[in-house]
């Protein structure tokens, strides 16, 4: 009889932790918003560098938030700014953990923000592409670029969306990283305003028709 009651005890105390986890799970997913979505430009933090080719990502981003007038907040790993759009919560991410530290930022406010790896999307500079060329990918490999890197080292892997702002790679050989620090000439400056604004225009629509459709309306021009 005592064993009898023993097992009871033990069958009845796995079943009630089962269900309590269950539940506690159930909950926790249901704090997910699939109507949000987590938009980070790569750049770094620093007077020194703002203006440079590398800040490309927090330059889109800066202009977004001038043209729809949100206000940042600078916060914990980053600056962040709320932009309602379409029904849509999009919070966008400066991380101020600097270029080699952005997936500590950007896992940060995935999870503050309760926000799903399909509605992250990166905006990043790419030495592959010719100057001011954007384009969007739902996922691919960090081609050396140090923020990705870190990305995908953190999250163990590179199944998540960017926009890969061109800079070109008019530099000689040896002299990458000073290119891709080196601010913009005037000549590139001018090329600029279009190929940012294009790039809102994919944020917008990342988070509205989803990226497949955004790349096929976008990636053409």
């Amino acid at each position: 009889m005592e064993a009898f009651f023993y097992c009871y005890i033990c069958i009845t105390n796995i079943c009630y932790n089962m269900i309590f986890k269950n539940l506690f799970n159930w909950k926790k997913s249901s704090k997910i918003h699939p109507m949000k979505y987590l938009i980070a430009g790569l750049g770094n933090i620093g007077l020194e560098y703002q203006g440079t080719r590398h800040n490309i990502g927090f330059d889109v981003l800066d202009e977004l938030a001038r043209q729809e007038g949100l206000q940042w907040e600078n916060l914990r790993h980053g600056a962040i700014a709320h932009y309602k759009y379409k029904g849509r919560s999009l919070i966008l991410l400066k991380p101020s953990t600097f270029m080699n530290l952005s997936g500590k930022s950007i896992r940060y406010w995935m999870q503050q923000e309760n926000i799903k790896p399909e509605n992250l999307l990166v905006v990043v500079d790419d030495l592959a592409l010719p100057l001011a060329s954007v384009r969007m990918r739902q996922k691919g490999s960090d081609a050396g670029h140090n923020g990705l890197k870190n990305i995908q080292e953190i999250f163990g892997h590179n199944n998540y969306s960017r926009i890969r702002f061109g800079i070109g790679d008019n530099y000689s050989r040896g002299k990458q990283i000073d290119y891709v620090l080196g601010k913009w000439d005037n000549q590139e400056l001018a090329e600029l305003p279009q190929a940012i604004d294009l790039c809102i225009d994919m944020i917008k629509g990342f988070a509205t028709i989803g990226p497949a459709a955004t790349m096929n309306q976008y990636n053409k021009k």
